[in-house]
């Protein structure tokens, strides 16, 4: 007989934390799974699922005014906020109830309540206050948004968590931060009729993708009527005399608004989690350090997802938690595959990404070929939008393996996976070539780009 009462304790109900507890409840092991808020994490609850929603109600004003130039007559036309939030929340009450259907039909044992580390065998369950005792603990808290702490009148702005949850749709927003939220929330407030700032302290968006892509949606951006204001920042949020907020910024703005958001980055959300009493080692953001196999320093505890801040993203903690089973309970040790993970930006236009960026490429290879294609799509030639289509090709001229694919257009996000699976199987140029095109689509460049728009050598274009 075991000397703990479960063979896994789970502290975090999110995506990856779901997946381990229900895959080790199949297996037959008794387990435990605490959450405080609700099941299905950041992304399901507050992230990527009502993101995406938003999206697509964010589109429908270009399509009504696209849908002219087909020959279609649309009639007046109105947003209405509370419809979308209220539509929005019985989705994600939805989904969030199959969450707990299959822990529950695998046999897991569902805690609503917050949980805390005492030692590394041990967790005490704070509604309750009682310590039970556990062979193996996986945490799968997720991360946090940063508060910016530091800025003057933080506390009179908003989050993305918020965002999901605002009473009335502003007429304003100043939206600060230059990645993937910050992006893709300027183009669905925008998309909305709302007046839109983006404020970037780098000098262009999006940094750790290719350049192309990141210039090619700043323009887009702004020929919508996105203004984006880069190597500035917020000096001090304060609230004017009627009510709106006031945005100081370092270049000695001061932009009047209805609210601001934050979006700079997501903190590991560990932050009186017991990681102490359990002798668990952090990093300097307050992030778990893990192995290859997600192991902490201590032996019975495992860490997944990002809260150990390795690749914050919703499928790579899905994939963590499955190698994590495979490693405790099927005998098969397994690492998880952080390489060549295909990305997108729900950006209007999308972004979709695979692999080495162009920057990134021309450091690790002598000789790089690009092939480039840049092109207004089939639906824009009627609709009238002057809109661009990007798409990049990264290839190592010694043996025409492709490196990198990235797409700035419609769908990108749908080419993306696909082309995964290409960069995976380690496709070359010659791969490409000798796939036949389907016609008419704009992936179609993706086999037909057949002579190097330029070479990069010894880090240098030429």
């Amino acid at each position: 007989m075991s000397d703990f009462e479960y063979d896994l304790f789970v502290i975090g109900g999110g995506s990856g934390g779901v997946r381990a507890a229900r895959l080790a409840a199949g297996l037959g092991k008794k387990v435990a799974i605490a959450e405080e808020y609700r099941f299905g994490g950041t992304c399901v609850i507050r992230g990527c699922v009502p993101k995406k929603l938003f999206v697509y109600a964010s589109q429908y004003s270009e399509h009504f005014e696209d849908a002219r130039g087909f020959g279609w007559t649309v009639g007046a036309s109105s947003f209405d906020w509370p419809t979308l939030i209220a539509n929005k929340d019985r989705e994600i009450d939805r989904l969030e109830g199959l969450y707990r259907h299959g822990l529950e039909n695998a046999g897991a044992e569902i805690i609503a309540s917050r949980a805390e580390l005492t030692g590394p065998h041990s967790v005490l369950i704070k509604s309750t206050g009682k310590t039970i005792t556990a062979e193996h603990i996986l945490i799968a808290v997720g991360g946090t948004p940063n508060p910016h702490a530091s800025l003057p009148g933080h506390e009179l702005c908003i989050s993305s968590n918020e965002a999901f949850h605002l009473e009335t749709l502003p007429e304003a927003i100043v939206i600060a931060g230059g990645g993937y939220i910050a992006v893709e929330f300027a183009n669905i407030f925008h998309g909305m009729g709302v007046d839109t700032t983006l404020i970037y302290r780098g000098k262009e968006i999006l940094s750790r993708f290719d350049q192309d892509m990141r210039r090619g949606l700043h323009a887009a951006m702004e020929e919508k009527g996105i203004r984006i204001l880069c190597h500035e920042i917020f000096e001090k949020i304060e609230r004017g005399a009627d009510g709106r907020l006031l945005a100081h910024t370092s270049a000695g703005k001061t932009l009047v608004t209805d609210q601001v958001m934050l979006a700079l980055g997501r903190d590991p959300n560990t932050d009186s989690l017991g990681l102490k009493a359990a002798g668990v080692e952090t990093g300097q953001k307050g992030e778990i350090k893990v192995d290859e196999f997600s192991r902490t320093n201590v032996e019975s505890i495992y860490a997944v997802g990002d809260v150990t801040d390795r690749v914050q993203l919703t499928p790579v903690a899905i994939h963590e938690a499955m190698c994590l089973i495979d490693t405790l309970y099927r005998d098969n040790p397994s690492s998880p595959d952080h390489d060549l993970i295909p990305t997108a930006v729900f950006s209007q236009p999308e972004i979709g990404t695979v692999g080495l960026s162009e920057e990134a490429a021309a450091k690790k290879y002598d000789e790089l070929e690009i092939y480039r294609a840049e092109f207004r799509p089939m639906k824009a030639t009627l609709s009238g939008r002057s809109e661009k289509t990007i798409m990049k090709m990264i290839v190592n001229a010694a043996d025409r393996k492709v490196l990198g694919l990235h797409i700035l257009g419609h769908e990108a996000g749908e080419m993306a996976q696909t082309l995964g699976i290409a960069l995976k199987a380690g496709c070359t140029k010659d791969d490409f070539d000798r796939t036949m095109a389907v016609h008419p689509t704009a992936s179609e460049e993706l086999v037909t780009m057949y002579k190097p728009s330029y070479l990069v050598k010894a880090g240098e274009r030429v």
